[in-house]
C-alpha cells in the first residue's frame, strides 16, 4: 500500500509554490528526513508552513457524510473505504498537522470530499516521490 501524507499549506506557501510544488515537496521531504539535532529548526519551519487541521470537526463531517455508504466504516480513529468493485482499499487518519492515507491505488474515494471541505490541500509520498496539490491533481484527473 502506498502512503501518503496530506497537508494543509498556508495560502502565502501555495502562492509561492503553486507552479513549483516540486520545491514544496523537497522543503517538506528534508523535515521528514531531519536528523534529531535539527528537529527544532525543523519544527519551527514546519509551523511556519502548515495550518492546522480542526481534527475534530473534519473527523466527524466525514463520518456524517460517508456512514451509509456500504464500503465506508470507521475503526477508531481511522476512516476506511474498502470498495471491492472499484477495487479501493483507502485508509484516512486525520491529525492536527497532517492526515496519512494509505491507498492500495492511485486514486482514493477520500480526495474528493477532502477537497470539498479543506483548501490548499498538498499530498506527498516521501518514499516514491510523488506529490501534488490535491486541488491540481482532481481538475486534471476528473
Amino acid at each position: 500500500m502506498k502512503v501518503y501524507y496530506i497537508f494543509k499549506i498556508k495560502k502565502e506557501f501555495v502562492n509561492l509554490y503553486k507552479d513549483t510544488p516540486s520545491v514544496l515537496y523537497q522543503i517538506l521531504k528534508n523535515i521528514y528526513y531531519m536528523d534529531k539535532e535539527s528537529v527544532e529548526y525543523g519544527y519551527h519551519l514546519f509551523n511556519q508552513m502548515i495550518q492546522t487541521i480542526d481534527k475534530i470537526s473534519l473527523d466527524r463531517d466525514l463520518y456524517i457524510k460517508m456512514h451509509q455508504d456500504i464500503p465506508y466504516t470507521k475503526i477508531k480513529d481511522v476512516h476506511r473505504i474498502e470498495n471491492h468493485y472499484k477495487e479501493e482499499k483507502s485508509y484516512l487518519r486525520i491529525n492536527n498537522f497532517y492526515m496519512k492515507l494509505e491507498l492500495n491505488q492511485e486514486y482514493s474515494t477520500f480526495y474528493e470530499y477532502l477537497e470539498e471541505k479543506e483548501k490548499n490541500l498538498f499530498v506527498c509520498n516521501f518514499k516514491f516521490t510523488d506529490f501534488f496539490f490535491l486541488e491540481d491533481y482532481l481538475e486534471n484527473n476528473l
